[in-house]
This record gives C-alpha cells, structure tokens and sequence, in this order.
C-alpha cells in the first residue's frame, strides 16, 4: 500500500518554468548541432561565442571543450584560461564561476543541485559553485551544490567534495579530506 495520497504526489512541482525548459531545449540543439562536431583545433573562439550568445560570460581566453556540458550557460562565468575540459558536466543550475587559471578536468561533475531528504516532497535545492583562481578539479572529481574551492587548492582524481576546501590545500577521497598543504616550487630550480 503506497503511504502517499494523491494530493501528495501533485504537490510536486518542477523547479523549471516553461520557458526555461524552451530555454535549455534550444541551448542543448545548438550545441550538440554547432559546437560537438567542430574539431578542437578550430573551434575554441565559435564555441565561446555561443555560450555567450546564450548569456555565458565567459574571458576570450577561457577552454570550453566540444564535450563539456553546459546545462543553464545564462549561470556560468568563466575568468581567463578557465577551462572546462573534455566530458565534464557543468549541472548550474545555480551560478558556477570558474576562475582564472582554473582547470575543470575530464568527466569532473558540477552539480548545482540536490533533493530537501527532510522535505515529504523531496523538492529540489541549489546552490552556486565557485573553482577560484589556479584552483584544479581533477578528472572524474565531483563538486556539490555551494562548494568553494578555494585559491590554489587541488580536488584529487575522483574526490567527491562536499564542503568547501581551503585555498592551497589538496583534497582526496569520499568525501573528500585534507591530504596536504599545496607549495609551489619556486621557478629558479
């Protein structure tokens, strides 16, 4: 017997507004139609101009790869030399700003996004990403909604982070833990 009345299940109600459904539908053809086959030796300055055609504001010198996605580009900022690399998954649907000298690697995960587990409704929740100045999210790394990653810091291959990680620090594991304070060597060696 199911414990939730009909009442409870129409109580659900998306967090999207018709338009934006309309919104990401025709931000997810054209990119899939104009950015996905462009090869990455050309296609850099064309795949730029089309996250900002669709509101992104992101520096001339930031990377955005043919196979990142980009789920609401109208939220996300990208500073000079950001990256987003190959197959990373930028979920914003709350801000994502990516600064300058950041790297987002291969297959990391941006998630915005969460479920209220206290809520009988299981109504969705967000919360902006910020990958600060020279910052890097390793491959297959997964960054949570209202995470900071600080100044410098590393989220190790496959760290799942959930809180926020101090600049110049290194975080791996899951959840992700403190391994090591981040010292760069100096450029006279």
């Amino acid at each position: 017997m199911n414990k939730y009345s009909a009442i409870d299940l129409i109580e659900f109600q998306t967090p999207y507004t018709t338009a934006n459904k309309l919104r990401r539908l025709l931000w997810g053809i054209t990119w899939a139609c104009f950015a996905r086959p462009i090869p990455k030796s050309m296609a850099m300055p064309w795949k730029r101009w089309l996250l900002r055609l669709f509101g992104a504001k992101i520096a001339d010198t930031a990377a955005v790869y043919s196979t990142a996605r980009v789920f609401q580009p109208w939220l996300l900022t990208m500073d000079d030399y950001a990256c987003l690399a190959e197959g990373v998954d930028c979920y914003n649907t709350a801000p994502v700003h990516i600064g300058r000298n950041a790297t987002v690697s291969q297959r990391a995960f941006l998630c915005t996004a969460g479920h209220d587990i206290t809520d009988p409704h299981h109504h969705q929740t967000e919360a902006p990403i910020v990958i600060a100045d020279r910052a890097w999210v390793a491959a297959e790394a997964f960054v949570g909604q209202g995470v900071t990653v600080g100044e410098g810091a590393v989220c190790a291959a496959r760290a799942v982070v959930v809180r926020n990680v101090e600049p110049w620090t290194v975080v791996g594991g899951n959840p992700a833990k403190f391994i090591k304070k981040r010292v760069l060597r100096d450029g006279n060696e």
